[in-house]
């Protein structure tokens, strides 16, 4: 499984936002300048992280986008079935009419148990996780002088 840009941009854009912490609307530029994406692939990618619910925006001159929802509601898993679609490694996963071999298939029965372990990992994610994870990271780190 290889996830796409649409995937990785919008999951770091996500973050951003939950950054952000004060639930307040956060400016796409802004967004777009930290992540280093385009504002007009952004914008691709908050409409379709809105129609499903994860980002709330508002338009006009004070717009901006906010989370839908609180964090800890949100997993990666929600964030990447958002903007990719099945996460499926391989297509006879979600369409076994596509293979002929498919209901007596034992590799098949393999990538559905390698799906199922990756939803369960990343729905077992959240973004209040990820935020308290990229907090660690951004956190100076100690250093002691004997």
């Amino acid at each position: 499984m290889k996830l796409s840009t649409r995937g990785r941009y919008g999951a770091r854009a996500m973050l951003d936002v939950a950054m952000q912490g004060d639930g307040g609307l956060c400016h796409l530029k802004d967004i777009a300048r930290r992540q280093e994406v385009s504002k007009k692939y952004l914008e691709h990618l908050v409409t379709r992280l809105e129609a499903n619910g994860l980002l709330r925006t508002a338009r006009g001159a004070g717009g901006g986008v906010a989370l839908a929802k609180a964090p800890s509601e949100i997993t990666l898993l929600d964030i990447l079935h958002a903007l990719e679609g099945s996460l499926a490694v391989v297509e006879c996963v979600d369409r076994p009419e596509v293979c002929s071999r498919a209901a007596n298939c034992a590799t098949r029965d393999v990538w559905i148990e390698l799906g199922d372990i990756v939803s369960e990992f990343l729905g077992s994610i959240s973004l209040e996780e990820l935020r308290e994870r990229q907090r660690q990271k951004e956190a100076p780190a100690l250093t002691y002088s004997i």
